[in-house]
């Protein structure tokens, strides 16, 4: 996630689980890239609570969007629940691709 503060060329990113109760995330603002953040809603490693805090005290540049996907009941790991996490992923990235360069 610190790579998006010094790499202008990326241009979009997905965050899966990102530990936002163990780690400072205010470095992320303002955001310079839009993204995805997917989280579960029965993560034990980090509580969704967590997740939604940073999302909330997240600013973002102008033009920048940092989408949330929560898929229910999923755990840290997804277990179980991998092909929701793959088709969530997968979704994001056929909406964004067109969009990179604009």
């Amino acid at each position: 996630m610190q790579m998006l503060m010094r790499r202008p060329d990326l241009k979009r990113f997905i965050a899966v689980a990102p530990p936002a109760g163990m780690y400072d995330f205010t470095f992320l603002s303002p955001c310079p890239t839009s993204g995805l953040v997917i989280y579960g809603t029965a993560d034990e490693i980090t509580p969704p609570q967590d997740t939604e805090n940073m999302l909330k005290k997240s600013t973002r540049q102008k033009g920048i969007a940092i989408s949330a996907a929560k898929i229910q009941g999923a755990d840290h790991f997804f277990t179980n629940q991998q092909d929701e996490l793959a088709a969530t992923m997968s979704a994001y990235l056929q909406r964004e691709v067109g969009k990179v360069g604009r």
